[in-house]
């Protein structure tokens, strides 16, 4: 699907040839909030009730706990998993169905105000970045890989991205004149972009962890 969409319609009315592109990129952005949120929501869910279990029981073994590298438990326990003095998949409990609910309201065709979107540009915003640092921490201080966190991981991203991308073509963001080709470009290329992004965080993972990996080999 392409991404296209002109400037705001408040602002600048698309035309009637510009109209389907704009459609087309809104219901993109309205797929992508409703799935990505609630896969995010699933996984967090999912992280929540095996980090109660393992308060409960210290030996419970969570069901995401695979081998030495894929092992939610490892993660569980250390301090990054409750950064803000609980359990970190809490912020996506909180914070997903919100995401959910917008992108609902997209593929509906409600025309929401700018304040939501740069509210939701502030949101996951954060979100994105407490991702990757945790995906750091993860790699390298951790040592282990929770993959109901990589799950949340691959949903952040493509929630963060999208809706960056539509806040800039919207002109909700503002874009100086002399990055304006900067943003169209973004535009044109997103989904090879966010392909790229994954692929480099798939390296990282790959490198950091080869000596196990290659065990796993014939």
């Amino acid at each position: 699907m392409a991404l296209e969409t002109p400037p705001a319609t408040g602002r600048d009315p698309a035309t009637p040839a510009q109209q389907p592109a704009h459609r087309t990129g809104e219901r993109l952005l309205g797929w992508v909030l409703t799935l990505g949120g609630l896969i995010g929501l699933v996984a967090a869910g999912a992280l929540t009730v095996e980090k109660m279990a393992l308060l409960a029981d210290p030996a419970y073994q969570p069901t995401c706990s695979i081998n030495p590298v894929l092992s939610c438990g490892s993660v569980m326990m250390t301090p990054q998993a409750e950064v803000f003095g609980f359990a970190n998949p809490l912020i996506g409990v909180a914070g997903f169905p919100v995401v959910v609910t917008l992108g609902v309201a997209v593929l509906a065709g409600l025309r929401l105000p700018r304040w939501i979107w740069l509210g939701l540009q502030a949101g996951v915003t954060f979100g994105v970045v407490f991702v990757h640092w945790l995906i750091y921490q993860s790699l390298y201080p951790i040592g282990a890989l929770c993959p109901y966190c990589m799950v949340v991981w691959v949903a952040m991203i493509a929630v963060f991205w999208y809706v960056t991308l539509y806040n800039l073509r919207q002109r909700n963001l503002p874009v100086p004149a002399a990055l304006a080709g900067v943003a169209d470009t973004l535009v044109r290329n997103h989904s090879f972009l966010l392909l790229l992004w994954y692929l480099a965080i798939g390296a990282l993972i790959g490198v950091e962890f080869w000596d196990y990996w290659r065990t796993l080999l014939p």
